[in-house]
């Protein structure tokens, strides 16, 4: 407040220092002029006459010249006098001094926001991403009352579910592509979708559920990249890698050569291929043996197997499909805050890699943990 006082304060000042001289009479400045002058030398030939210093001719020739000079002077100076008015300037600046600061009042209460709040430092870094994810969230609020009031829109169902995926809210995602499949019929992409988002609801894990989703994408096309993708994570996940590396090459030998998901496949097929490290195979012995255990000594036996893979990653730090191992293996246990933690150290221990680092989040995000 004291900040925009000054500011007015200074404003009133500056307006002052140039209309002040609008509100005053004219200062009469006869000294200097020819009319004085001319005045001053009359008074002189007077003076001389008297003094007996100039004879009477001489002063009365001397007389009608300068009277002349004199008579030709004043009437050239009065021809230059403003014709302005004293009240008229004053009324000017009078109007100058209380208009100016009433339009830019006028101007600034409907363009700006006089009942703003101040808006601390801190937060302003943040103002762009949490205007668009509020913008997202208005335009989920306006969807949902039109569909409320017109479920059978298909178009609405459209729109709604894929902003509901990228906020996170991936069960009412799950429910609004079911109801787009619904009322705009079946085609791969919208059976993709909605195997993915299935997916994200369950921490990255392609459930039964999700799967037959995909295979029914893949029946309509069965070249939709996004079908045969979470097939092959699918096989992944189930220990079928050389299922999973015949998927994903196959699929990459159809991906046009700029196709944007050509990265993540590629990352996908390195970490099941030849070239990936992994881990190694349990022994029959060990299968056998798991069949026996009772639930808690199988979950004992898994958590120390996890362990040891974590304790690995601690000093090979480089090992990118170790790091995603361990985090799928935290959030199939559902252990989503340890997940979390591997995230963020596998982030530190490859920072410096940038391809690494470029595997890494393609393959963190295809878990769901692209944050």
């Amino acid at each position: 407040m004291t900040l925009w006082f000054v500011f007015a304060l200074m404003t009133v000042a500056a307006i002052f220092a140039v209309l002040w001289p609008l509100g005053r009479g004219a200062r009469p400045d006869n000294q200097g002029s020819e009319v004085a002058v001319y005045k001053d030398q009359l008074a002189e030939i007077e003076r001389d006459l008297a003094a007996g210093l100039i004879a009477l001719p001489e002063a009365e020739a001397a007389r009608v010249e300068i009277s002349r000079r004199l008579l030709a002077a004043a009437g050239s100076e009065s021809a230059r006098v403003p014709t302005s008015s004293l009240r008229w300037r004053r009324a000017a600046a009078v109007l100058a001094l209380v208009g100016l600061p009433l339009v830019a009042a006028a101007i600034y209460v409907p363009l700006g926001s006089p009942a703003l709040r101040d808006f601390p430092l801190a937060q302003r870094g943040r103002g762009a991403g949490s205007g668009t994810a509020q913008s997202l969230e208005n335009l989920v609020v306006q969807v949902q009352q039109h569909l409320e009031k017109n479920p059978a829109d298909g178009r609405g169902w459209n729109v709604l579910a894929p902003v509901l995926e990228r906020l996170g809210r991936f069960d009412e995602a799950v429910r609004a592509y079911r109801s787009s499949i619904t009322y705009n019929g079946e085609s791969a992409e919208r059976r993709s979708d909605l195997g993915e988002a299935i997916t994200a609801a369950a921490s990255g894990v392609v459930t039964a559920e999700a799967k037959t989703e995909f295979e029914r994408a893949h029946a309509l096309n069965a070249d939709d990249p996004k079908a045969n993708y979470f097939l092959g994570l699918a096989a992944e996940q189930d220990g079928r890698k050389d299922d999973a590396a015949n998927i994903w090459r196959a699929l990459l030998a159809k991906a046009p050569a700029d196709a944007p998901w050509r990265p993540l496949v590629q990352t996908s097929l390195a970490r099941v291929g030849s070239g990936g490290v992994t881990m190694p195979a349990l022994s029959d012995e060990t299968i056998a043996a798991s069949k026996e255990m009772n639930d808690g000594d199988r979950n004992a036996m898994i958590r120390s197997m996890v362990e040891r893979l974590a304790t690995r990653l601690k000093q090979n730090g480089d090992d990118v499909e170790g790091w995603l191992r361990l985090v799928r293996a935290y959030l199939v246990m559902g252990d989503r805050d340890k997940a979390q933690g591997a995230s963020t150290d596998a982030r530190q221990a490859v920072a410096k890699d940038s391809e690494r680092l470029r595997q890494l989040n393609e393959g963190l995000k295809t878990l769901g943990l692209d944050g």
